[in-house]
């Protein structure tokens, strides 16, 4: 979005109150009233009001009615602001937001007196935390259902994907243009003798044609100048049965908050990509937004499942 000096100077205003980045941090995490802000922040109610109407105002900050009064929450809408407030908010770090978070978990645990933890955050389960429940701890209940066969990487990073598929992999093949990020992924894994990891470019992968059962590239894409030349390239070294599975940013304007992630691309739509793998030869089994992040600017995550024209793997 192309802003005025004006409009500029304003925003850089609104973002530059320590209250309302408090504000902001705890919405973030939790709907909550100008009352509940007042107690958990201790700032008097007509300056926590007035700081609400100024973020809401920019898009950042909305309210629903809850009973006889009003919850504000961040807006899932794309405000002018949101694309500075997520440069800063991944930099932002600070004790005092620690102390505000507790004290906002202490005051939505009175709210919601009398009923059970899961009655309490019904609808919003995968937001918050429970001993034991995470994301991680899902996959690894899952993922002993796969026989992956041999397994090709792409853009492997420090070996996130490869801890976590090598038991149930003939073998693991890393591949990242880094040499510090391998090193990491090698120090990760340790002295395991199914995983093996290679420095190349995606565009020219270092591998026989058709090596691979299955091939991952999870946020590759992102990095890749050309990413219909990368998900060639990838295509070449699967094998007759073989999947390839790809999460990617779907299509967006961002390109100021992507700055700091050295992506090289704005992302890709599900009609683009599909369109690319069906070129590539491979029949295309789901490519669609599978997810949203929480927080502003809001990126959406398109997951492709595709396989070549012969049966995939039981």
């Amino acid at each position: 979005m192309k802003l005025s000096i004006a409009q500029s100077t304003e925003l850089w205003r609104l973002l530059a109150d320590a209250s309302r980045l408090r504000l902001l941090l705890l919405l973030e995490a939790h709907q909550l009233s100008v009352a509940e802000l007042t107690e958990i922040t201790g700032l008097a109610q007509s300056r926590v009001s007035t700081h609400l109407a100024k973020l809401k105002r920019a898009g950042l900050v909305q309210a629903s009615r809850n009973g006889s009064g009003a919850q504000y929450a961040l807006s899932p809408d794309r405000g002018r602001a949101a694309e500075l407030w997520t440069v800063m908010r991944e930099r932002l770090d600070d004790p005092q937001a620690s102390v505000d978070r507790e004290r906002a978990s202490e005051v939505v645990r009175v709210r919601k007196h009398g009923q059970t933890w899961a009655e309490s955050v019904a609808g919003r389960m995968e937001l918050h935390y429970s001993p034991g429940r995470t994301w991680e701890a899902t996959a690894r209940a899952l993922i002993g259902l796969l026989n992956l066969g041999d397994v090709l990487d792409v853009a492997s990073g420090d070996g996130v994907m490869a801890e976590l598929i090598a038991e149930r992999a003939e073998s693991v093949a890393c591949v990242d243009i880094s040499s510090k990020v391998l090193a990491a992924a090698r120090k990760r894994i340790g002295p395991v003798s199914n995983v093996a990891f290679t420095r190349a470019d995606m565009a020219a992968l270092p591998f026989r044609n058709q090596s691979f059962d299955h091939v991952f590239l999870m946020h590759a894409l992102s990095y890749a100048r050309r990413p219909q030349a990368a998900i060639s390239e990838a295509v070449r070294c699967l094998r007759r049965g073989g999947r390839m599975v790809i999460a990617t940013l779907n299509e967006h304007g961002h390109e100021a908050a992507m700055q700091a992630y050295d992506h090289v691309n704005l992302g890709v739509s599900p009609a683009t990509l599909e369109h690319w793998l069906n070129e590539a030869g491979l029949v295309v089994e789901s490519c669609r937004v599978t997810s949203r992040d929480p927080r502003p600017p809001y990126f959406e995550v398109v997951t492709a499942l595709a396989r070549t024209e012969h049966s995939p793997l039981p």
